[in-house]
């Protein structure tokens, strides 16, 4: 009788499939910001010549994003007179821009000066910022790194330039320096619904900031 081989290790797994031992792949660290977003948001603005409040990141239309803004303060007491404050449901919004309704709608009580996407990816960047290049002045920011790498040539950089968006980097020391300057010429878009709603909640974003007062005596 033969003997029972032991301590074998099996060679076939169920179905007769071979037993593949894969190295293990290297990994590379992702590129990380080298300082908050916030703080870069403020650098890029300072270097994009953009005055104005820059916001704490937040989101607005699914999108991460800083917005640059000012206070239109004139509009601002217009509408406290008025008991007209920010308002954020949509469907409200919407009817602003109806002819019949447009004459009542309160004025945008918010100047936007620009919109700012921090990522430490360009995809993640562009797909943040683009919404609101259809309406004024975007720009992505990012780390130095991304921008050596090919990627970045063939892609981000003729896609930046079809959008109009201008390309902010950061260093490993958080040293920001404009790579890419925004296209001026480019169509923006009239308002509408869409715009309203972003000034909306620009807006209550700003009377919530320190910088801005809620009221005015």
């Amino acid at each position: 009788m033969a003997a029972t081989p032991q301590n074998t290790e099996r060679s076939t797994v169920a179905g007769g499939a071979k037993r593949s031992r894969s190295m293990p792949s290297r990994v590379v660290p992702p590129i990380e910001l080298p300082a908050s977003v916030d703080e870069l948001a403020r650098a890029a603005a300072a270097q994009l010549g953009w005055n104005g409040v820059v916001l704490p990141e937040t989101t607005i239309l699914g999108r991460k994003v800083c917005v640059v803004a000012k206070l239109r303060t004139d509009v601002h007491a217009e509408r406290i007179a008025m008991g007209a404050g920010p308002v954020a449901d949509r469907a409200t919004v919407d009817t602003w821009t109806w002819p019949e309704l447009a004459g009542t709608a309160p004025a945008p009580a918010a100047e936007i000066v620009g919109v700012l996407a921090v990522a430490r990816h360009w995809r993640t960047a562009m797909a943040s910022a683009v919404p609101f290049a259809r309406y004024g002045e975007a720009a992505m920011v990012l780390p130095s790194p991304v921008v050596l790498t090919e990627d970045y040539v063939g892609n981000c950089l003729p896609r930046a330039r079809a959008y109009g968006l201008a390309i902010v980097t950061a260093d490993p020391n958080a040293v920001v320096d404009l790579d890419l300057e925004g296209r001026t010429e480019r169509v923006v878009l009239a308002e509408d619904p869409v715009s309203r709603l972003v000034n909306e909640l620009v807006y209550d974003h700003l009377l919530r900031t320190a910088e801005v007062p809620a009221s005015l005596d």
